[in-house]
């Protein structure tokens, strides 16, 4: 390609659109670990706990949510955040895309990962 089209070399590939590459003999591995900590910045929830599984085993949620409505637009961002985050992290899929469905009216039990 470079006889026929004018290109530049620029190594090995760290960072794609957001996305950490990470190049080494063992293979090739690509993480969001920046993004994922901003995204728990932005919402303020740096103390948040780390849990194995994204949802609880049995989790029901209802469009007639519990507690307070969450501001539309706030829930809007946190999902589409986490769906980005779903291209490396796609053990998390089923659980944003659960919480997906009730952006147009979200309530609190909507944002956390406890039965109501």
């Amino acid at each position: 390609m470079k006889r026929e089209f004018e290109m530049t070399d620029l190594e090995k590939l760290h960072h794609f659109l957001g996305i950490e590459v990470h190049q080494g003999r063992e293979g090739i591995f690509i993480s969001q670990e920046k993004y994922a900590n901003d995204i728990l910045k932005k919402f303020k929830m740096e103390q948040a706990n780390p849990a194995s599984t994204p949802c609880v085993a049995g989790l029901k949620l209802s469009k007639n949510g519990e507690g307070k409505l969450v501001n539309p637009s706030v829930f809007r961002s946190l999902v589409g955040n986490l769906m980005y985050l779903t291209s490396t992290r796609p053990d998390i899929m089923f659980a944003v895309s659960l919480v997906r469905r009730f952006m147009e009216k979200p309530y609190s039990n909507h944002l956390c990962n406890t039965p109501s």
